[in-house]
């Protein structure tokens, strides 16, 4: 009987895991403030880490659909508040 080793992740798969969960954190963010600025940073996180891909390819998809949904929340609310969209 042998042990199996532990499936181990690639840097890859754990570089893309960090920017999707970064992508998500800087979308919400950009809600509040200044959604002109932070959301596309957080769109371009997330289509590298979906270009990066590995185990994490469902997380880079939920950050690219949170990241498009607060887009236009945070534009609307930008603009309904006549907050500085920029």
């Amino acid at each position: 009987m042998s042990a199996q080793p532990a499936d181990r992740a690639r840097a890859g798969e754990v570089v893309a895991g960090l920017l999707a969960s970064l992508s998500i954190f800087a979308s919400l963010i950009g809600v509040a403030y200044r959604p002109g600025r932070l959301i596309p940073f957080a769109l371009l996180l997330a289509l590298i880490a979906t270009a990066l891909g590995g185990r994490h390819s469902r997380l880079a998809a939920f950050a690219l659909a949170t990241g498009g949904v607060c887009f236009v929340v945070g534009m609307a609310v930008a603009v309904i508040t006549s907050n500085p969209v920029y």
